[in-house]
């Protein structure tokens, strides 16, 4: 059944690399402020974005902006090393922690990312963490900022339960960071340069389009350094429906569900596409740096949705496979 489920996700993303067209369409915001007096509120907003789109944009999210400025400050320091010192801290097949450098190759276009990560996945990142002497006060920046992340996920999350007709504790009990089968991802993205690109370069992209694998992605941008565009899915005949630019704002956290939380919720909350575009010639042509952190259920988590239209999975399995999809090749 794993096998049969990867082949279909191969299958759904190999069709949606070409260029397309692009299209204005608002990507709702949610003002997260007073969220125990407005939960209910809150919660509405969420479940029409996330019923609708699939997309929506957080503000008054309660993660300080010194500590987001920090984060990406750090990131930079990390990138910054020599490569020979990065391949101290390889990302290891099946992990989903460490760096990669253009490894990650999309079904959807065939070629790689233009790119290199640095994944957190703490319960293994035993000897991938860089000295101090290397990167200073990289890992308590790096682990105060997960933290404060999965805090905000999981209060998205938990806005899905009643409408779902689920416990209320069920997304936070999925997502325990403190169980060792802890599998949520905080990613440190460099997008790479293009300042002495040839044009031959600018055909490929920076992230091709795909879906994410997990339940809820939070992605952090910087502000100037755009090229995300997302998209509500496909017509009835397969067309991809047209792609919108979300420029980078300060303050502002874009989310998506991901298709791990489509399949928990029996389809009702949708997971759509979203990639990341070359630089166009009247935009900086320099390194892009974003922050995604991927709320992904526990390894030992059963993920079945409440009307049981599919076969349960654990969130390891799920995981695993997916990532055999897009890092089959290393």
């Amino acid at each position: 059944m794993t096998n049969e489920i990867r082949l279909k996700e191969l299958e759904k993303e190999r069709h949606i690399g070409s260029a397309g067209v692009s299209i204005e369409r608002d990507v709702p915001q949610i003002d997260m402020s007073d969220f125990h007096a407005r939960r209910a509120e809150i919660s509405e907003s969420l479940w029409e974005a996330a019923t609708d789109i699939g997309f929506f944009q957080l503000v008054n999210h309660g993660i300080p902006q010194s500590l987001i400025d920090e984060a990406f400050d750090r990131s930079a320091a990390f990138f910054d090393l020599d490569a020979q010192d990065k391949t101290k801290f390889p990302l290891k097949p099946g992990t989903n922690a460490g760096w990669e450098y253009k490894a990650q190759v999309r079904p959807s276009t065939g070629t790689a990312d233009q790119k290199e990560s640095y994944q957190i996945t703490l319960p293994r990142m035993a000897n991938l963490w860089p000295r101090e002497s290397d990167v200073p006060d990289f890992k308590p920046t790096m682990l105060a900022f997960e933290r404060m992340n999965w805090a905000l996920a999981m209060r998205v999350l938990s806005c899905f339960t009643s409408k779902l007709g689920v416990a209320d504790d069920l997304f936070v009990e999925g997502h325990d960071p403190l169980s060792p089968q802890y599998q949520s991802t905080l990613r440190l993205i460099h997008y790479l340069g293009m300042e002495d690109a040839s044009p031959e370069d600018f055909k490929y992209w920076r992230a091709g389009a795909h879906t994410d694998f997990d339940c809820l992605t939070l992605l952090h941008q910087k502000q100037g350094q755009g090229g995300l565009q997302v998209c509500p899915g496909k017509d009835a005949d397969g067309r991809v429906l047209g792609w919108t630019d979300v420029p980078p704002v300060g303050g502002v956290i874009t989310c998506n569900i991901g298709d791990m939380l489509m399949r928990w919720s029996d389809d009702k909350l949708l997971s759509n596409l979203h990639r990341v575009r070359m630089p166009k010639p009247d935009e900086s042509l320099g390194p892009r740096y974003s922050i995604a952190y991927f709320a992904q259920a526990n390894m030992d988590t059963v993920l079945q949705g409440p009307e049981g239209i599919y076969e349960p999975i654990t969130g390891h399995d799920y995981i695993q496979m997916r990532l055999g999809a897009n890092f089959g090749k290393k």
